[in-house]
C-alpha cells in the first residue's frame, strides 16, 4: 500500500475502488451543509480520496435529477467524459461532502476514468477540504440558475457562483473532469 498523505495510508482497494482510510472527518460546514475537515496535515499533491458512486450515462443522470427539483440542490454528479457520469448519491463515499470554494485547497483529477480529489497545497489539520466545482455554464443560464448554484465559500475572490467563470468571446471549456450540473 502506498501512503498518499503522511500518517495516513490512503490506498485504493483493488476491487471496490474505495479508500481504506480517509484523512478527514465529516461535520457541519459554514460553506454548505456538511463538510470534510482534515484530521491531520495533508501534503501538497496527496491523493485525498477517490470520488465514487454508480457510473451512469449523462442521459440517465438527467433523468434521475430533474432541473429545479429542489431549491437547495446538492451536487452529487461528476462528469468523467461524454459517456460516463458518477452519481455519488448511489454508492458514493465521503468525497460527496467536499464542498466548493473559489479559493480551493484541492482539485479534481481524472486518471484512467477514475476521479480523485488531490491537495493543491499543504492543508492543515482542522481545515475544510474544498475544490472548485467549476460547473458547466449553458447559453440559456439566467438569474434563477445563478441562484441555484450560489457560492457561499467566503473567499476574498469569491465569484458568487459554483458555475465556471463566464467564457471569453469565442472560447468553450471542456465539459469532462468536473462535477456535473443538472439543468
Amino acid at each position: 500500500a502506498r501512503a498518499d498523505c503522511w500518517r495516513c495510508a490512503v490506498a485504493a482497494q483493488p476491487d471496490a475502488g474505495k479508500m481504506t482510510t480517509v484523512p478527514f472527518e465529516i461535520r457541519p460546514s459554514t460553506i454548505a451543509g456538511m463538510g470534510a475537515y482534515a484530521t491531520h496535515p495533508i501534503r501538497k499533491g496527496a491523493r485525498v480520496i477517490e470520488y465514487t458512486g454508480e457510473r451512469i450515462t449523462p442521459k440517465e443522470a438527467d433523468r434521475r435529477y430533474q432541473p429545479g427539483a429542489s431549491a437547495n440542490q446538492r451536487v452529487l454528479l461528476f462528469s468523467v467524459d461524454d459517456r460516463v457520469t458518477i452519481d455519488a448519491g448511489v454508492g458514493g463515499n465521503e468525497a460527496m461532502f467536499i464542498n466548493h470554494s473559489c479559493e480551493p485547497n484541492c482539485e479534481s483529477v481524472t486518471d484512467r476514468s477514475r476521479v480523485y480529489i488531490v491537495a493543491v497545497r499543504k492543508i492543515q489539520a482542522g481545515e475544510e477540504l474544498t475544490y472548485d466545482y467549476n460547473l458547466t455554464r449553458e447559453d440559456v443560464d439566467d438569474e434563477d440558475t445563478e441562484g441555484r448554484y450560489a457560492c457561499n465559500c467566503g473567499a476574498k475572490t469569491c465569484r458568487g457562483t459554483m458555475l465556471q467563470p463566464k467564457p471569453k468571446a469565442g472560447l468553450r471549456s471542456r465539459p469532462s473532469g468536473k462535477p456535473y450540473r443538472v439543468e
